[in-house]
């Protein structure tokens, strides 16, 4: 994504949460820097999806985002939507799913906002554990950075309870790690330990897996998968996994 492009959508999407310093901070910083969030669009990975269900959705970044680019997109201006990206994804509905009760209210807040400012879109946060919540049907369910904290036996649940909500075309986006990523693996994950601790207060045990073993655990649950790298501009090793089911 080019640097004006990015800049001006991040700028927009994170006007939701000017409620808050923080959240507001944070959806910009995030929004400009991490390279999922352009790659998403520049590569249609969620085109066609009307229905999407974000888990672990944080503050609820990825609507705010993919609402503000389709906000852009339809004002039609030249020059404005580079002419080699797909349409951005008309949304219907977004269910995100979170735990920690300050990233829901910060996430609600942002809704009401978008809600007041007349977007079309049904958007819900809920709070719960994406463990044991019913993720309903979806287009779309995207999975960024998340499935590591919790355990392997829970992990393998939750992409089966993902195969059961998906449409027969729909699709995943799944951020994870790779496990046999060296160095930058091993600052990803001191990261992950950080951040985990700061939203919950405490030190969390980190479920990792090797590149090959989430493909693996990706077939075994009923999913093709191909990957793309996800830590340009970064120093991590994350890799994008888009799967859909078998």
């Amino acid at each position: 994504m080019s640097p004006p492009l990015s800049d001006s959508l991040a700028s927009t999407a994170s006007d939701s949460f000017r409620d808050g310093q923080f959240a507001w901070r944070f959806a910009r910083g995030k929004l400009r820097g991490d390279p999922v969030f352009g790659a998403i669009l520049a590569h249609g990975l969620l085109a066609g999806s009307s229905r999407v269900v974000d888990l672990g959705c944080g503050q609820g970044l990825l609507a705010a985002w993919l609402i503000a680019a389709r906000a852009l997109y339809a004002k039609g201006a030249p020059g404005s939507w580079p002419a080699t990206w797909p349409a951005p994804p008309t949304l219907g509905s977004y269910l995100g799913f979170e735990i920690n009760p300050s990233e829901v209210a910060r996430g609600r807040a942002a809704i009401a906002r978008l809600a007041a400012a007349g977007t079309p879109t049904l958007l819900s946060i809920v709070e719960g554990d994406i463990t044991d919540v019913d993720y309903g049907q979806a287009d779309a369910i995207v999975l960024l950075d998340v499935l590591h904290y919790i355990d392997r036996a829970a992990q393998e649940r939750v992409l089966w309870k993902v195969r059961a909500a998906l449409t027969p075309n729909g699709r995943l986006l799944l951020r994870v790690g790779d496990a046999a990523g060296g160095l930058r693996f091993t600052l990803s994950r001191a990261v992950d330990v950080a951040v985990a601790a700061a939203r919950r207060g405490r030190m969390m045990q980190l479920h990792c897996r090797p590149l090959p073993e989430w493909l693996a655990l990706l077939e075994r649950t009923g999913f093709s998968a191909e990957t793309r790298p996800m830590s340009g501009g970064t120093p991590f090793a994350n890799v994008l996994l888009l799967a859909r089911p078998a």
